[in-house]
């Protein structure tokens, strides 16, 4: 059986080679990236189905690197940081990021966000007898495919991350229905949020940023003031 690949781009040898370990026991490929340089030469090389990014590294540092990444790979990426400040988790999330793990870490915890982030990025292919009806979503300037992740707006296609797909997809199929944050981060992290934070509204501002012909006065996903988000019919 093929083993699936995955980068680690981290400066921090001991570090990388700690993930590299307990990936390495869960049955991954690892690849070990010093700084972005080597991450790039890689991945143009292998077949990574996911990175996990350092964001303090010297020369270009992990949140451009992730940026960078975003312009052409919708590849799950979890960065890792010491900081854990609110604002470091926005703009960690703002580049493009589907997931963010606070220094030290447990191993265990990462791993299961690793399995977490593959599982929603490999699960669009649903079973042949799935009608179109099944796989396809049309509603409110929006076309929605589940079978082939696409999702075109005001008639142009959008690249979305799993994660932005997960969201859109969720208001999408329950058009009326109000999400508050934490229900939509329950519903898509498929974990209970302990704490308040901005993980969600980030995902929203990038999806109205993709797919709003004005994201300033959204037309497709609505606020609820107080109470969440919404897609009308």
């Amino acid at each position: 059986m093929e083993q699936t690949s995955i980068l680690v781009v981290d400066d921090d040898r001991e570090i990388a080679e700690l993930v590299e370990i307990h990936l390495i026991g869960d049955g991954y490929q690892v690849f070990k990236a010093f700084n972005a340089k080597e991450g790039y030469d890689i991945l143009k090389k292998e077949d990574i189905k996911l990175i996990i990014l350092d964001i303090m590294m010297p020369g270009t540092d992990g949140l451009s690197m992730c940026k960078t990444i975003r312009e052409t790979s919708t590849i799950p990426i979890i960065m890792l940081s010491a900081k854990s400040a609110d604002l470091d988790k926005i703009i960690g999330l703002g580049t493009g990021a589907d997931d963010y793990v606070i220094k030290p870490f447990n191993p265990l915890e990462l791993t299961a966000r690793v399995k977490s982030q593959l599982r929603r990025f490999t699960k669009f292919n649903p079973s042949s007898h799935e009608d179109k009806a099944d796989k396809e979503i049309a509603i409110n300037h929006l076309v929605i495919n589940k079978e082939d992740h696409r999702v075109v707006s005001y008639g142009r296609d959008v690249k979305l991350t799993p994660i932005e797909f997960d969201i859109l997809y969720l208001l999408a199929s329950n058009p009326g229905r109000v999400f508050s944050t934490d229900e939509i981060f329950e519903r898509v992290w498929n974990e209970k949020m302990y704490e308040a934070n901005n993980t969600v509204m980030v995902h929203i501002r990038r999806l109205r940023e993709k797919i709003e012909m004005d994201s300033r006065n959204a037309q497709i996903i609505k606020t609820v003031w107080g109470v969440g988000y919404k897609i009308e019919k």
